[in-house]
Parts: C-alpha cells; sequence; structure tokens
C-alpha cells in the first residue's frame, strides 16, 4: 500500500516509526508550517517533520490543505490510504481521496471524550479508565467507524504528561495493528453508538486552567494532574501568577475560607472546599519550576495570604 502520513506533534512520532519500521511504504508525510519560536523567532519544524526526514520521507507542507498544489500534490503520490495523527481539521476532498480511506489514532475509547484534548478531560473528570481508539474519518468529527480499540488504565496519581507518553507507544502498537488488519482485509467495522451519557473533551483555554478554591478537594487534584505539565492549573497569589504541577490533598471537615493559604515549615496549604490542597512543584511567572521548599525559601512575605479565585 502507499500510504501518506498526517501528523505534527511528538505524539504521532513513534506511529510514524512504527509504521516504516514494519515495511510500510509511507510515500509522503503531511504536517503544519514551521513555525517562528523561541528568543530568536528562528523557523522550528514538527517533531513530525523532523522524525520525516531522519527516514528520508518527502514532506508536504500545505498552508491551505484546499489548496489546488496540494490536491495535486496527493494526486501525484497515489495514495492507497492515509493515517492521521494529532494533525488538524482535513476536508472531505482529503480525507476522502484514497481508495481504502483515511484512519485516524485518538486517546480515547470513542465515542467517550471525542474532541482536542481527550487525555487531559479523562484525567479532569477523575477517570480511571480511558483508551486509545483507530477509526476511519466521515463527515462528524470522531464519529467514525471504528477498527480497533484498547483500553488503558489511569493510575490515581497519574498526570497528563504521564499518561499521555504511555499513550503515544501504545498507539503505535495499535496503528500497524490496524494497518495490518485493513491490508489483509480481515476486520470488521463497529459504528459509534450515540449516548446522552457522553463526556466530551473540547480544547482546553487559559481561562479553563484557573483553580477554582471552593471547588472540592478531588475536583482540584484532578484538575491539577489533567494539566500537568502543559498547560497547568494555577492561580494567583499576592498578585502573581502561581503554576501548580503536581499536589496531594487532605480532606476534612475542620478549614478555613477557600483560598486560604497555611504556611508551615517546609510545607504549604491552601484551603479548598472540604480540606487542603498540598502543592509539592511550582512555577512563578518567570522562573523555573521547583520544589515547593524552595517556593518557600524564597518568599520574603510568609504572613496571610489569600489564594486567587
Amino acid at each position: 500500500m502507499n500510504i501518506v502520513f498526517y501528523g505534527t506533534p511528538q505524539f504521532a512520532v513513534p506511529s510514524l516509526k512504527a509504521i516504516v519500521d514494519a515495511g510500510y511504504q509511507v510515500k509522503a508525510v503531511v504536517t503544519m508550517p514551521d513555525k517562528e519560536a523561541g528568543r530568536g523567532m528562528k523557523s522550528m519544524p514538527s517533531a513530525v517533520k523532523i522524525a520525516a526526514i531522519e527516514y528520508g520521507i518527502p514532506v508536504l507542507q500545505p498552508e491551505k490543505m484546499k489548496s489546488p498544489e496540494f490536491i495535486e500534490q496527493l494526486k501525484q503520490v497515489n495514495p492507497d490510504l492515509q493515517i492521521v495523527i494529532a494533525f488538524r481539521m482535513m476536508p472531505e476532498i482529503v480525507w476522502n481521496f484514497p481508495k481504502l480511506g483515511t484512519f485516524n489514532l485518538h486517546a480515547s475509547m470513542l465515542p467517550q471524550y471525542r474532541g482536542a484534548a481527550p487525555i487531559n478531560h479523562a484525567i479532569m473528570n477523575g477517570e480511571t479508565n480511558s483508551g486509545l481508539t483507530t477509526f476511519f474519518l466521515k463527515h462528524e468529527i470522531d464519529t467514525g467507524n471504528i477498527i480497533l480499540q484498547r483500553e488503558i488504565t489511569i493510575a490515581k496519581t497519574e498526570t497528563y504528561g504521564q499518561l499521555h507518553d504511555r499513550m503515544m507507544f501504545e498507539g503505535a502498537d495499535i496503528v500497524v495493528q490496524s494497518l495490518k488488519l485493513i491490508e489483509t482485509n480481515n476486520f470488521q467495522l463497529k459504528p459509534q453508538i450515540e449516548s446522552p451519557d457522553l463526556k466530551h473533551a473540547p480544547k482546553i483555554f487559559k481561562t479553563d486552567c484557573e483553580i477554582k478554591w471552593s471547588s472540592k478537594c478531588e475536583e482540584i487534584y484532578n484538575k491539577i494532574r489533567g494539566l500537568s505539565p502543559y498547560p497547568a492549573a494555577y492561580t494567583t497569589i499576592n498578585g502573581e501568577q502561581l503554576k501548580i504541577y503536581t499536589a496531594g490533598f487532605e480532606e476534612t471537615t475542620t478549614h478555613g475560607f477557600p483560598g486560604e493559604i497555611i504556611i508551615e515549615k517546609h510545607s504549604m496549604k491552601i484551603t479548598c472546599h472540604n480540606g487542603f490542597i498540598c502543592p509539592t512543584e511550582v512555577q512563578q511567572a518567570g522562573k523555573k519550576r521547583m520544589g515547593i521548599v524552595d517556593y518557600l525559601n524564597g518568599l520574603k512575605d510568609q504572613s496571610f495570604m489569600l489564594a486567587g479565585s
């Protein structure tokens, strides 16, 4: 099969490498145009582009997916199948181009957690299980017929970053398995069953990351895990933003006002609805990520403070 692979971030890289290492013919890789980043605003290629160059695979970087130039490039490559992992929305003229279709890897047990941030939202909602799904694209986002699924357990202390990396490598395996099934025509598609109980995973914005101290301890704890290390849950202390990457929590019936901060010799507690959140790794604006002891040592004013929101 002639294959075209679509992807941009690191999450897609192990899958691309696994496909090539399994002997499949990736004729082209499509990724986002290079972006300017860093202090010098240098042009930076995507993680997928770097991997493609290492394997000697031609790279396409269309600004617009419907452009005649890109469609002509696809015609020249003439793919039998396309694979999409962590890429942008695709128009029908592109995903419906190959005779065998286009399939996607999604980091949830579809139809649960459709959307841009399934790993984050699963942890933020306190889920103990998630999974991976390969499915063929169709008009509605994340709704196509399922090829394969694999359940994955979420540890109680696991962060977004940790689960992301586990799913990244598990995903590479399920992608290659899906390819083998398609190659031999040895699969039976399973339709997604709609339900009023479906949970969604929309894109996360900065306003979604602010901690509400009137919430319950475990809800805040899960939010911190689900947003760590990126984009990171945050609060404000004495007018300064403080990101919280890791924390513990204590449930108790005796506590103060939501957002009240208690500083002890080697620890800090922040009051919430039914107890305390105990940050262990934090980052002040303009400073490096640090342990809570180093943060407390750098505080000039250890008097009573109130965390924002």
